[in-house]
């Protein structure tokens, strides 16, 4: 299939090309012929006397002169008016030069006229025109007509014999003329056709190769040797600058500069291509990202071409070979803790059913009670991560999937006093996205728990917003859940996600981690955004619907 469309391939190209350029010569020879017509015309306003002597039909030879240019100027008008001709209207018109210029030469005074000069040019003009037989059957009119035109001088007119010998002298020119013409016309179009053909597929291979580009999930950047961004694609730019843009055009020259991340490990990289650059975050809602550098041209050195991975799949990876270990840990933890811990939590329990107890008593065994239920929930959160199965994806419409979860948690939820609000704000044109229900659900459970509880220490109202939406490339979807409580310190924005940290004296520290985890094993992100409005607000930005999870 592959060698017969390369063998069809040129056939068309070489057609085509020649088609074009009978064209473009055919306007070049029509020109040539309409200064030659103006030329002679002029000869007869300069000399029309000595031309009467010399002339055999000097009435004749002026109809003719005047004819020729206006059959030129009339083939030039039609030309620039937009005519493009075929191969008849470029044949008639060379056989109507060869005859015209054979008529005025019999008008004149005959085959020694310098005319016949010009008919070697129609006969060359007809052969790069037309490189067939036809270029021959030029050559040949032109030799009959000469030597006819000698031969009735000869007979005729009794002029010299030596006109015979000129006109067959032409003859022989005019077919060596045809033949050396045709064989180096063939050459030149065959070679202009390749070279045509070629210069299609490269640009078709160019156009190939941006779109590849432009589609890929790995960012590309081109930068000179002072950071500043000469070429990106679009997973460059939502990776980077979160306006991301897919097209099938060329990427762009870029205004924007590198992120002081990148340019950090630019910078270091300038200074030792040797070493890698550590993993960084463009932004605080940006998954973690590892750039690697090298240069396009080693010779001059002064382009760098970056490439920008996402390292959630590799993030992935390490967190199925952390839950391995923990899941080994784990069993250590339910023996060794949590059975100590249920015995002090029963032995609590009977102590506390004394009727003998002091009121401070009371007091010390709810500490205990309290604190054991604490420990107990860490080490639930605990186990079940490390049970935690692998995720089950499919491709989610969020528009429909979001109202059911929020159907779904209000009547799991309507025991609560007083009763939770949750607004609901879908961008109809949201993407589609892929990911397990049921653990990205136990996510959005955990941030709407967290946000009703310090909406309510805030206003007194249970309250969190829904929004759903497009990111600026418009292919991959967010999820925000905003409350309405006191925010969290600056101080502490930088470790909501790490295990164990907690602000809520009840809260175990472990909830956030876990979201966070469970939106990795999903390919998604789950980060706090640093905006200005009251509260909280955390962004799930799931991975592009084509990436296989």
């Amino acid at each position: 299939m592959t060698t017969g469309n390369m063998t069809d391939t040129p056939t068309y190209a070489e057609t085509r090309a020649s088609n074009e350029q009978q064209i473009k010569l055919f306007r070049i020879y029509n020109h040539y012929r309409l200064v030659v017509s103006l030329m002679l015309v002029g000869l007869l306003l300069i000399e029309p006397v000595t031309f009467d002597t010399r002339f055999r039909w000097h009435d004749y030879y002026q109809a003719g002169v005047v004819s020729y240019l206006a059959l030129n100027a009339f083939i030039g008008l039609v030309l620039v008016a937009g005519f493009r001709p075929g191969q008849r209207h470029i044949t008639l018109s060379i056989l109507l030069d060869i005859l015209i210029m054979h008529g005025l030469l019999l008008s004149s005074t005959g085959i020694t006229n310098g005319l016949a000069n010009l008919v070697i040019i129609s006969v060359a003009a007809g052969n790069i025109l037309t490189p067939s037989r036809m270029g021959t059957f030029y050559a040949a009119l032109a030799a009959i007509c000469s030597l006819g035109i000698a031969g009735w001088a000869i007979l005729a007119l009794n002029e010299n014999a030596d006109n015979i010998v000129r006109a067959g002298s032409l003859g022989i020119l005019y077919f060596a003329t045809a033949f050396l013409l045709q064989n180096i016309s063939r050459r030149m179009i065959r070679s202009e056709a390749l070279a045509s053909s070629r210069a299609r597929s490269i640009a078709e291979l160019e156009r190939i190769n941006q779109q590849i580009i432009q589609r890929m999930r790995t960012g590309i950047l081109v930068l000179d040797r002072f950071g500043q961004i000469r070429l990106v694609n679009a997973a460059a730019e939502e990776l980077l600058f979160g306006s991301g843009t897919e097209t099938t055009a060329s990427p762009l020259h870029h205004p924007r500069t590198l992120p002081p991340a990148l340019r950090q490990g630019l910078d270091a990289w300038l200074k030792d291509p040797r070493r890698r650059v550590s993993p960084f975050q463009p932004n605080p809602t940006s998954p973690l990202l590892q750039a690697n550098f090298t240069q396009l041209d080693r010779e001059r050195g002064d382009q760098i071409l970056v490439f920008i991975e996402d390292m959630s799949k590799v993030t992935q990876q390490a967190q199925q070979m952390k839950l391995a270990s923990l899941g080994r840990l784990t069993a250590g933890i339910a023996h060794e803790i949590r059975n100590p811990l249920g015995a002090i939590s029963h032995a609590a329990q009977l102590l506390e059913e004394s009727p003998s107890l002091a009121a401070g008593d009371r007091r010390m065994l709810d500490i205990i009670r309290r604190h054991s239920k604490r420990v107990n929930g860490i080490i639930e959160n605990v186990l079940d991560l490390s049970r935690r199965r692998a995720a089950d994806p499919e491709l989610v419409d969020i528009s429909q999937w979001l109202p059911e979860f929020r159907r779904d948690f209000l009547q799991a939820d309507a025991t609560h006093s007083p009763p939770a609000f949750i607004e609901l704000d879908i961008d109809p044109n949201t993407p589609p996205a892929r990911f397990d229900k049921s653990q990205i659900e136990q996510v959005l459970v955990n941030l709407c728990d967290n946000g009703l509880r310090y909406s309510e220490q805030q206003t007194g109202t249970r309250r969190v917003r829904l929004r759903a939406g497009p990111m600026a490339n418009r292919e991959r979807a967010f999820v925000e859940v905003r409350d309405f409580g006191p925010g969290i310190a600056p101080e502490h924005r930088g470790a909501v996600f790490e295990p164990f940290f907690t602000t809520d004296k009840s809260g175990t520290g472990l909830g956030l981690y876990l979201a966070r985890e469970l939106c990795e094993a999903n390919q998604a992100h789950l980060a706090l955004v640093d905006d200005d409005q009251p509260g909280c607000c955390f962004r799930i930005t799931f991975a592009h619907p084509g990436r296989l999870i």
